[in-house]
């Protein structure tokens, strides 16, 4: 099971990562800078799910998702493989974690009320039909309640199978 741990900031730079592969210009490096100055690079790789698809350039506000657990190498900045990245905007929140059987979140913090027009999707736009349940997902969704934990009822969860 994936840790999900995020790290938000401005990105303030997007290069090249050379993987030593035949893989060329498919991999990016996302230098991320927080409010309190401290910097994240970000690898980029194809297997990595950028909510709505967006396009992520410098300048932009984002929140990078990255595995806890992955060994990462001993280096400043700290470098982390992304497994999601989202181009945050006011209009709608994400949160990226393991959702057990009552659909909350692995932190406790967020619990989904799912309904019929929710949309339940593959990272790769098509409908997922099986159970969200006991799954990693990244849910976009606008209000929730102030209880613990929230209760929201999303406008999209995305399966990260």
């Amino acid at each position: 099971m994936k840790n999900f741990y995020a790290f938000q900031g401005i990105v303030t730079a997007i290069s090249d990562f050379n993987t030593g592969q035949s893989g060329e210009g498919c991999f990016k490096v996302f230098t991320v800078e927080n409010q309190s100055g401290s910097t994240v690079n970000f690898i980029v790789s194809p297997a990595t799910y950028f909510v709505d698809h967006a396009m992520v350039s410098t300048g932009d506000f984002v929140t990078g998702y990255y595995d806890g657990n992955a060994p990462v190498p001993l280096i400043y900045p700290p470098q982390y493989q992304a497994l999601v990245m989202v181009k945050e905007s006011q209009n709608q929140s994400v949160k990226v974690s393991y959702f057990n059987s009552q659909l909350v979140s692995s932190d406790g913090q967020l619990k989904l009320n799912l309904s019929p027009f929710t949309q339940v999707l593959l990272t790769n736009g098509q409908v997922f039909t099986g159970n969200p349940a006991n799954r990693d997902l990244a849910v976009i969704y606008g209000a929730a309640t102030k209880s613990i934990p929230a209760q929201t009822v999303p406008y999209r969860v995305i399966v990260l199978c």
